[in-house]
């Protein structure tokens, strides 16, 4: 659990600098936290700017590095630029070209690698070659923190409400938000959403430790994994109530819900939450976590086509 001071010390370094997104009613039952909003259409930002704020001036003079799919890489590449820093990002070469031609726009050099050496790079928080500051798309205390604000305008913004529902790709989302609104609302269930088929967290929920998975990639590229990373496992058995692996059929059909009912434009992690939250009970918010699609995916989606 990241403490309550150190979410609030995170909400000062960011200021006004990340929007405050809205907390808008998709029904009578289910809240939507639109982090899609946010300049770079994710909640990325947040963690990026606290890590990168949060360093001295000689642990960045060497620059930023970072492991992302696109999310991840685009707030940490908005972050250097602040800094006036460089920015180096290791993607999968799988990582949607929307994402990738968005952190190029930002100054970010990309080094495209296969799946398993991007997720080697997580785990080992280092690429060989490349010098600079690591900072880390999920375990950093000063990102998860950074996310952690998400959970304190959620307690501010709505007097009352049963369960959150947290995208989980790596854990850092879950973790701040829910240390947040665990410390301020007690009672409130935290509840993750993965694609079914990468969901380690699911898994190792079920079976009481962490566990392995057959991983498939998916057009839900921001969310699930082929297994928890190392520290990961404690915050989620002390955070997280439960873990829900969703059919990619649903994450599609969340896609389109959003577009027709709420007009709001989701990637495949930011619409898992309300994949999973239409069949339950009580007050439920979902975390739109981003909205950086391609567009081709997009139209086949609307077309009525799970990707």
């Amino acid at each position: 659990m990241i403490p309550l001071d150190e979410i609030r010390r995170a909400r000062e370094r960011l200021g006004d600098d990340v929007l405050r997104t809205p907390l808008v009613r998709f029904d009578e039952r289910i809240w939507l936290k639109l982090e899609n909003l946010q300049p770079i259409g994710s909640f990325k930002l947040r963690g990026a700017l606290s890590a990168v704020r949060a360093a001295s001036p000689s642990e960045l003079a060497g620059g930023v590095v970072t492991a992302s799919a696109g999310n991840m890489a685009q707030g940490v590449a908005w972050a250097a630029r602040e800094a006036g820093v460089r920015a180096t990002i290791i993607a999968p070469d799988a990582a949607p070209r929307a994402k990738l031609d968005a952190v190029e726009r930002l100054g970010g050099e990309i080094i495209s690698v296969p799946h398993e050496v991007w997720w080697q790079t997580m785990v080992e928080r280092r690429y060989e070659g490349v010098d600079g500051l690591f900072v880390h798309p999920v375990e950093d205390e000063a990102v998860m923190a950074g996310n952690g604000t998400i959970g304190l305008e959620l307690c501010e913004d709505l007097a009352e409400f049963d369960e959150v529902i947290i995208p989980w790709g790596g854990g850092g989302l879950t973790t701040g938000t829910a240390s947040a609104v665990k410390a301020l609302r007690p009672g409130v269930r935290v509840v993750t959403a993965e694609p079914e088929t990468a969901a380690p967290l699911a898994a190792s929920l079920r079976a009481g430790e962490p566990t392995g998975i057959e991983f498939a990639p998916s057009f839900v590229d921001g969310a699930g994994g082929r297994a928890l990373l190392p520290t990961m496992w404690e915050h989620a058995r002390e955070l997280v109530d439960e873990a829900v692996a969703v059919p990619l059929d649903d994450v599609a059909e969340a896609i389109r819900l959003l577009v027709s009912r709420a007009r709001v434009v989701a990637e495949g992690a930011g619409a898992l939450a309300l994949a999973a939250a239409r069949n339950r009970e009580g007050t439920t918010v979902c975390i739109v976590s981003g909205g950086n699609i391609d567009a081709a995916v997009l139209a086949r989606v609307l077309a009525g086509k799970t990707p």
